[in-house]
């Protein structure tokens, strides 16, 4: 999420940083929402400071023998009136929240304009793409020969899985150690073993929801979990 500050110093700069990547920010809905959020929580803070130094005046009365029942209704009232306004500051923010979570990344100064992938710049090459006297297979007609099965794995689950079988699915386990090896023993990281599952809340945090909601696999009930897309989100 955008840091609310920003948002709030500089709503006109945002929604052209938005506008590089074809977002359209919704200024006068969000700037009209802020505007409401202030005059609630300037009312929200004028009735806890009130009701305070009316609490505050009921003890005085109290030690001095005086009849408080007066002030002691002016603090239920006050009480009253606070949680209302607490309540309309709540629902407020949840809009704003809502606007907020939905808001994409800025682009970096450094990328270019463009609709499609023919603006990108080549920043730097290195090597040389190799030259083939043939025509070379993609991923998917390589594995089939060694072990993938895109067609059983289209049966049990449907697209985008794949069943590994043979020498393939044994090479998956020391791929995984090797990596695991390689970043705890030469730079520096700590192994984890994390949950699969998780609460949305967990999800909202890294940026996942609400905007990707469609992309991931929920599993639903009381509490509600869904399936980690990465090992980042836990």
């Amino acid at each position: 999420m955008l840091d609310p500050r920003l948002l709030r110093s500089d709503l006109t700069g945002v929604a052209a940083a938005l506008a590089r990547r074809g977002f359209v920010l919704d200024v006068e809905t969000f700037a009209a929402l802020e505007e409401q959020r202030k005059a609630v929580q300037i009312e929200a803070d004028r009735l806890r400071a009130e009701r305070n130094a009316n609490a505050k005046a009921v003890g005085q009365a109290k030690s001095k023998g005086q009849d408080a029942a007066a002030l002691m209704a002016a603090g239920e009232s006050l009480g009253e009136q606070l949680q209302g306004v607490e309540k309309q500051l709540e629902a407020i923010q949840a809009q704003v929240s809502s606007l907020q979570l939905g808001l994409p990344n800025i682009l970096h100064s450094s990328v270019p304009d463009g609709q499609d992938e023919s603006a990108n710049v080549e920043v730097r090459r290195w090597g040389h793409p190799r030259q083939f006297d043939f025509t070379p297979k993609d991923h998917v007609a390589l594995g089939e020969r060694i072990g993938m099965d895109f067609e059983s794995a289209g049966r049990i689950s449907g697209t985008r899985f794949v069943v590994l079988t043979g020498g393939l699915a044994r090479l998956t386990a020391p791929f995984a150690q090797f990596m695991l090896n390689l970043h705890v023993g030469d730079h520096g990281y700590r192994e984890a073993y994390v949950p699969y599952l998780v609460h949305s809340t967990a999800l909202v945090g890294t940026g996942q929801l609400p905007k990707f909601e469609q992309d991931q696999f929920a599993v639903r009930g009381d509490p509600g979990f869904y399936l980690i897309p990465t090992a980042e989100v836990p």
